[in-house]
């Protein structure tokens, strides 16, 4: 599943698109806006003016000139691309939009398990309201880590993931921040010290800054975009292999419905 860093890339590379009025837009799987009516949402966008193209964790928001916006979460193969010419579409489109001019921006998802939905702005509130903070904000500090690990008993792992701490932090880039933190994925949040806490919040933070880096220019086409996919991960999915920095084979175990990586040597 695409986490902050590849869904600030896919926000970033929309962009060039603010400013622009919407022709016309066309679901080719309507079940993407249920339980909305896909031709109800076609019918408000067509005319209006993208205003400002945002993201808040992994989530997606194209706020138009009537207040309301078009909020997309690429589930686990969803993908927004901006293309000169909207008659440009693949096979695995799920919607488009037709900008003036002739250009495009359109949503390919080969599983189609992404979710399109117009909002109005009480509604993006009201869905977002339990997303954590940014955790490349200034917002992020150690004091707000502390304080919500405080007295959890979540496996370390687990805590990361949820959005309710910190947004936009998935599988892949939790399991680097903890390598790099030394920290178990399985050890409770609220058993860490300072120290390890410090350790956390900085890795965090670098992980995603590089990670951000990467995605932004492995971005470069349709079908050529990928999760991770230019980031050199120390441990996730190289279950087997030497740890970069103990020589000691990297596990993996199964953790709240996904694989988690680690090394048991360097990860207390």
């Amino acid at each position: 599943m695409p986490e902050l860093p590849e869904v600030e890339a896919v926000c970033r590379k929309l962009r060039p698109a603010e400013g622009a009025r919407v022709i016309q837009m066309r679901f080719t799987r309507p079940s993407l806006a249920k339980p909305q009516r896909a031709s109800r949402i076609e019918q408000k966008v067509a005319g209006a003016v993208i205003q400002q193209i945002a993201r808040r964790g992994k989530n997606i928001l194209l706020w138009l000139d009537s207040g309301d916006a078009l909020h997309v979460h690429l589930r686990m193969t969803g993908n927004l691309l901006l293309v000169p010419d909207v008659r440009l579409r693949s096979v695995g489109t799920r919607a488009w939009m037709e900008l003036e001019g002739g250009r495009g921006i359109i949503y390919e998802d080969p599983r189609a398990l992404g979710k399109i939905h117009l909002l109005t702005r009480d509604e993006v509130d009201k869905k977002l309201s339990a997303v954590g903070i940014e955790p490349l904000s200034d917002t992020f500090t150690l004091e707000h880590l502390a304080s919500q690990a405080a007295n959890s008993r979540k496996p370390a792992k687990l805590f990361l993931m949820d959005q309710r701490h910190v947004a936009g932090l998935g599988n892949i880039y939790a399991a680097e921040a903890l390598f790099r933190a030394r920290v178990h994925p399985q050890r409770p949040i609220g058993e860490l010290r300072k120290p390890k806490l410090t350790a956390l919040h900085t890795a965090i933070r670098d992980v995603l800054a590089e990670a951000m880096d990467s995605a932004v220019a492995a971005y470069a086409e349709p079908d050529r975009f990928n999760e991770g996919e230019s980031f050199p991960c120390a441990v996730y999915d190289r279950e087997g292999e030497p740890c970069p920095r103990c020589g000691r084979k990297v596990k993996r175990i199964p953790q709240g419905g996904r694989s988690t990586y680690f090394c048991g040597g360097c990860q207390k």
